[in-house]
């Protein structure tokens, strides 16, 4: 029996309603010869494995890169910030002493403006050590689904992605 589906859509701009499935394929005309043999399915098997594992290999590449990047970007970013906030947060723990000072000694007040920066820093650690906790292992999520829709189409058991 011959497909029906239309799938021009080059020429109407909209894809095909008929049936449950819109995705892109050629209608079948019921020509023999453009129908492939059992045999000739079968030989093409491995071609198509073989390019979809290197397919899947480049996506798996694209998208390691494309988070790497990202994180080298946004780590260059966050330590030029650092280097020059260090240098603005020595201003301001000087300007913190020379203002407890006027009212206390000046080592009383020293030892304050230590004591809340020590307490600042450990939450900091804590706070950063969850963050950190919570971002490992970086996973290729897209490539490791993709991978399983691949086996589940090979065991028959899932749908296929177009």
């Amino acid at each position: 029996m011959a497909d029906t589906r239309s799938t021009d859509v080059a020429t109407t701009g909209q894809p095909s309603t008929a049936g449950s499935d819109t995705r892109r394929t050629r209608p079948h005309t019921g020509n023999p010869k453009t129908k492939q043999s059992l045999a000739e399915l079968v030989t093409a098997l491995p071609g198509l494995v073989t390019a979809l594992v290197k397919d899947e290999i480049a996506l798996l590449k694209a998208e390691v890169i494309s988070r790497v990047t990202k994180l080298g970007v946004g780590a260059g970013l966050i330590a030029a910030a650092l280097f020059l906030l260090f240098f603005v947060f020595a201003v301001l723990v000087a300007a913190a002493v020379l203002g407890i000072a006027t009212a206390l000694p000046a080592w009383l007040a020293a030892l304050i403006v230590a004591a809340g920066l020590f307490v600042i820093a450990a939450i900091l650690i804590l706070v950063g050590v969850l963050s950190i906790k919570r971002g490992i292992p970086p996973v290729p999520e897209e490539s490791i689904t993709s991978l399983k829709k691949d086996l589940n189409a090979v065991k028959g058991l899932g749908e296929t992605h177009e």
